[in-house]
C-alpha cells in the first residue's frame, strides 16, 4: 500500500505486514469516501430521471408533478449535504476539535 493509507498496517520481522488497530480507522475512512460518493451518484442520477420524465410527461399534470417531486427531491438531498458538511466545518472552528477526522487516540 502507498499514500495516505500506509499506516494501516504495521511492518513486522515474523510476519511482515499486519493489520493494527488504526486498520479501523482506515476501514472508516473508506466507507464515508464510498459514502460521500454514492450520495453525489444518487443526486446526479435523481436529476437525469426527474429532469427526462419531466421532458416525457407530454402536458400530463401528473406525470409533471412526478417529475417536479423528483427533482425537489434531488435538490433537498443535495441541500442536506452540503449542510451536514457545513456543520461539520462549523463545529470544527467553533469548538476546534477536528470532527471530520477519524483518529484513534493512543493507537500510535
Amino acid at each position: 500500500m502507498n499514500g495516505w493509507l500506509e499506516y494501516c498496517y504495521e511492518e513486522t520481522e515474523q510476519a511482515g505486514k499486519v493489520a493494527t488497530i488504526q486498520g479501523l480507522e482506515c476501514i472508516f475512512i473508506r466507507i464515508l469516501n464510498i459514502a460521500t460518493s454514492l450520495a453525489g451518484l444518487a443526486v446526479f442520477i435523481m436529476l437525469i430521471i426527474g429532469g427526462f420524465k419531466y421532458l416525457t410527461s407530454g402536458g400530463d399534470p401528473k406525470k409533471a408533478q412526478s417529475a417536479k417531486d423528483t427533482l425537489s427531491h434531488a435538490i433537498l438531498g443535495l441541500v442536506l449535504i452540503i449542510a451536514a458538511w457545513f456543520i461539520l466545518r462549523f463545529i470544527e472552528e467553533f469548538t476546534g476539535v477536528k470532527v471530520t477526522i477519524f483518529k484513534i487516540p493512543g493507537a500510535d
